[in-house]
């Protein structure tokens, strides 16, 4: 059983909560993550350890309640347990020195970014941050990014934060300045945005590594619900992931794979109670 420590609210269904799981705090590492379960019998969820401390044996994790299981897990109190956290599970971030690094995050993938962004400077890179989100409400984390970053650049989609427009805005103005050019780039949020960062930095052949979120069950390379197809070869995320290079990735693909389920998704919607389905339908718009 895992206590949960904190449970804090970071945007609207964004929450961080910090659970006591002392051996994947000793082990962890940057880029790897856990699956949980909330209850006995219930779904199993991958989410990334956005943070560790050995010392009180607790690890921090990023949840976005967008489905009945997540809203499960976001509504555990402090005090109360969880029924598994099996980890660490996943590649670590292989993190070397490239000089200027660009770190991307959108929406939840900010927190995802996170743990990778912290370890960068400790091998010698030069960090810049780059928010995107919505709205100024759906932005996460940028004070914990300015700690390490040379600068944190903001972009929302309505303007109501920082700059107005797209992740993209802000990466190609860094990259037509010489002094600001990024030899590597680190990509992290919804398919879209990722498939833009890859394709705008392709004709440059500025290496860009993105994390792939397809569907996963076991979280061991067993079920094969994770496979994605990186340079025309079969890759499992959970196994060989969940980083690959962002050149190589089959997004097409990918994006298919993760509407699979919508259906299904759209029928059980209408199965729950008309508050936890206004509270799901807002977080999807």
């Amino acid at each position: 059983m895992f206590e949960v420590l904190s449970n804090d609210i970071l945007a609207p269904n964004v929450h961080r909560m910090v659970i006591r799981a002392p051996r994947i705090a000793r082990v962890r590492k940057p880029g790897q993550f856990v699956i949980v379960r909330v209850e006995e019998g219930g779904e199993r969820i991958p989410l990334t350890i956005g943070d560790a401390d050995i010392a009180k044996g607790t690890i921090t994790l990023f949840i976005q309640a967008v489905g009945l299981t997540s809203l499960k897990l976001v509504g555990t109190p402090v005090g109360n347990h969880l029924r598994d956290v099996a980890g660490p599970l996943g590649q670590p971030t292989h993190i070397r020195k490239w000089g200027r690094v660009v770190c991307i995050g959108g929406g939840l993938g900010t927190a995802v970014l996170y743990p990778m962004a912290r370890a960068l400077p400790a091998a010698g890179n030069e960090v810049t941050t780059i928010i995107g989100g919505r709205s100024a409400p759906f932005i996460i984390l940028e004070q914990e990014l300015s700690v390490f970053s040379r600068q944190v650049l903001v972009t929302t989609e309505d303007g109501s934060l920082g700059r107005k427009g797209f992740v993209t805005d802000a990466l190609r103005e860094l990259i037509d300045d010489p002094q600001r050019c990024p030899q590597a780039v680190i990509a992290i949020g919804p398919v879209p945005m990722m498939r833009a960062v890859a394709e705008l930095t392709r004709p440059y052949g500025i290496e860009t590594i993105v994390s792939l979120n397809p569907i996963m069950i076991d979280g061991t390379g067993m079920c094969g619900g994770c496979r994605v197809v990186v340079g025309g070869e079969t890759r499992f995320a959970c196994v060989d992931g969940p980083e690959f290079d962002g050149h190589l990735v089959d997004f097409d693909l990918l994006s298919n794979r993760l509407a699979m389920y919508r259906e299904d998704e759209c029928r059980m919607l209408e199965q729950l109670p008309d508050e936890l389905r206004a509270r799901i339908v807002q977080v999807k718009r």
